[in-house]
């Protein structure tokens, strides 16, 4: 046994050293799908396609459309109905397609907090 250490040094180092680098590894590779999935998009639409909702993968609205036939000055509630419908059906979209694409990238294994 070598003055005042293990032989061959710590026993279970390499297995740590191993699982640090699959930890960095996996961390560039979530930031690398946060910034693809930034530019990915999902599209939601309500009343027959008369308002439809454009949503990112940050879970983010960018895109509004509402068809001027949908636009009825004495039926502004029907139109806010409309619009919430599918900005939550875009939201509910996004929050699919991230976790779509989170389990390709860990298996499947489910990491409360990562997005």
């Amino acid at each position: 046994m070598a003055r005042g250490g293990f032989p061959g040094g710590f026993p279970g180092m390499g297995n740590m050293n191993q699982l640090m680098k699959q930890a960095r590894k996996m961390q560039e590779q979530m930031a690398k799908l946060q910034e693809e999935l930034e530019q990915k998009t999902v599209e939601a639409s309500a009343g027959g396609g008369v308002v439809t909702v454009v949503a990112n993968g940050k879970k983010e609205v960018v895109e509004i459309k509402i068809a001027p036939e949908a636009v009825d000055p004495d039926d502004v509630e029907m139109l806010q109905d409309l619009v919430l419908a599918a900005v939550n059906e875009a939201l509910r979209q996004a929050e699919e397609m991230v976790q779509d694409e989170m389990s390709k990238l860990t298996g499947g294994l489910s990491i409360p907090g990562l997005f």
